[in-house]
């Protein structure tokens, strides 16, 4: 019997107690979870991964003359939910009035995405087709995730922005932005795909593609929406 002693610890050992050890699918090790990697230091543009609940209005108070504040505050809460560092940038929406362009809201640049992918070193490039780099694959919300375009079920290349092809104050901006009407007042969109019939210079205009069909929630979607907006940040780095 105490020969046998040595192979009877190694068995309890290795078989009756080892089965915890197991390094397999079923029993994967403590450190097998790995975390999604942190935004890049320079994330300063995204994508809203939902649009407004009140459609075209973003004000913060009923007697607000437009919506850009709640707008700008919108950009801000989805940033800091998503990382929570970006609360020391400032935040703003990409969006015109019929007082102020989008173009002179977003800072001078350069613009990165939640990879650290840089979409632009400057406004006038900001705005200028062969030289922005939004597209379908550098075009992800604030989380890092893609955003449905042309051609995936539900297209949501819709980007609500209010504006000119070159950043300027369309016409169309839901009475700016303090509209929430299912028809009566529209909303120019951009495709931040750069996909689909564009009414413009510009057949792949993130900025301006078509008008919404109003500026109820509801309103975006038909067209190829879900009411989402640009978001900037003026400030570079954390």
């Amino acid at each position: 019997m105490r020969a046998s002693l040595p192979l009877l610890i190694l068995w309890l050992g290795a078989g009756c107690g080892g089965g915890s050890d197991r390094n397999d699918a079923s029993n994967p090790p403590d450190d097998a979870a790995v975390d999604a990697p942190p935004a890049a230091s320079n994330f300063s543009f995204f994508i809203s991964s939902t649009g407004n609940p009140k459609g075209g209005d973003f004000r913060i108070n009923a007697t607000d003359s437009d919506g850009l504040a709640g707008a700008d505050e919108f950009c801000r809460a989805k940033a800091v939910a998503a990382v929570p560092a970006a609360a020391t940038k400032t935040w703003v929406a990409y969006l015109s009035t019929s007082t102020v362009n989008a173009r002179d809201r977003i800072g001078a640049g350069p613009w990165y995405n939640r990879n650290g992918v840089m979409i632009a070193t400057d406004v006038d490039a900001l705005h200028t087709p062969a030289s922005n780099m939004i597209n379908k694959a550098t075009g992800l919300d604030e989380n890092g995730n893609s955003v449905p375009g042309r051609g995936e079920t539900p297209n949501q290349h819709d980007i609500v922005t209010g504006s000119t092809a070159q950043g300027m104050a369309s016409g169309n901006t839901c009475n700016n932005w303090t509209s929430s009407d299912a028809t009566a007042a529209k909303a120019m969109v951009g495709h931040f795909d750069r996909m689909g019939i564009s009414s413009n210079i510009d057949p792949m205009s993130w900025v301006e593609a078509h008008t919404s069909n109003g500026c109820s929630a509801a309103a975006f979607v038909p067209t190829g929406g879900r009411g989402s907006i640009y978001c900037f940040a003026i400030d570079l780095a954390f």
